[in-house]
């Protein structure tokens, strides 16, 4: 669960540094930049999403305390 949180993090923040990348080289490249801020869009909402389902379903707790495997 720990490592899925992780690895969305890691690609919202990966998308992020494309996009920023992408606005530093010109206008040229400003669809390159948009498809990477649309992915960074998509894969927060689907981390979110993420959450409150893997609360829900009792996967993620969110006071922090273990949670048993049921």
């Amino acid at each position: 669960m720990k490592l899925i949180i992780i690895v969305m993090l890691a690609g919202i923040v990966a998308s992020l540094c494309h996009a920023l990348s992408s606005m530093s080289s010109g206008p040229e490249s400003s669809k390159r930049m948009a498809k990477a801020l649309t992915v960074r869009i998509a894969l927060s909402v689907a981390l979110f999403a993420f959450l409150f389902v893997g609360q829900h379903f009792g996967w993620i707790d969110p006071v922090g305390n273990p949670v048993a495997m049921r």
